[in-house]
């Protein structure tokens, strides 16, 4: 397996996007979401994407657009059109939906609970699969576990203020988290009871 898993910081991005169908769309608003410019280039622009910002372009506009991206997306059924666009951006980052392993970048199935990204990635085995998966993941993760992630931010935040060394911080987190009064707060949805808690014990550091 010759990728590995990296998250892309994309606010201010400028992203083109071969093609403005179903899968065009979807990863326009991905792109869109997370703070980018988007470009596509095609037939048609929907209202959602046209009030993210999106802008649609003719496809008549590809070498410019390719020129102006830091990352081209070709999600188009025209094989010829495809490969002219890739073979342009070669010295670009490239995903491409129809043909993957003939980019640098792949865009994997991913959903947000809470704070939490999750994204799944199969090799290409199977989609479906990464589907099924995507909702095994949702069934077992709980608000008390999003509740947790805040309450351990929390007391991370607190206690770089007042302990420097890094394992004694790892050391107070893990007690936190098994800290028997705070699940207690947790199962309760008494975040900020729970709050005020770690600053008692963290005050007493």
């Amino acid at each position: 397996m010759n990728w590995t898993s990296l998250y892309l910081k994309t606010s201010d991005m400028n992203v083109f996007i071969l093609g403005t169908g179903e899968v065009a769309t979807r990863r326009a608003n991905k792109f869109l979401d997370h703070g980018a410019n988007v470009r596509l280039a095609g037939n048609f622009l929907s209202d959602e994407l046209a009030d993210k910002g999106a802008v649609l372009c003719s496809t008549d506009e590809v070498d410019e657009l390719v020129n102006w991206s830091d990352l081209v997306v070709i999600a188009s059924g025209d094989e010829e059109l495809s490969d002219y666009v890739s073979n342009l951006a070669k010295d670009k980052l490239v995903n491409r939906a129809d043909l993957p392993y003939d980019g640098d970048v792949i865009v994997p199935t991913s959903f947000n609970i809470g704070d939490i990204e999750i994204s799944i990635f199969t090799n290409g085995k199977s989609p479906l699969m990464a589907r099924q998966l995507r909702k095994k993941i949702q069934s077992i993760i709980t608000a008390e576990d999003i509740l947790e992630i805040e309450l351990q931010d929390y007391a991370r935040s607190l206690l770089k203020d007042s302990v420097e060394n890094q394992k004694e911080r790892r050391d107070y987190l893990y007690s936190i988290f098994e800290d028997e009064k705070i699940n207690d707060f947790i199962k309760n949805n008494q975040i900020d009871e729970a709050k005020l808690y770690i600053d008692n014990l963290i005050r007493g550091l």
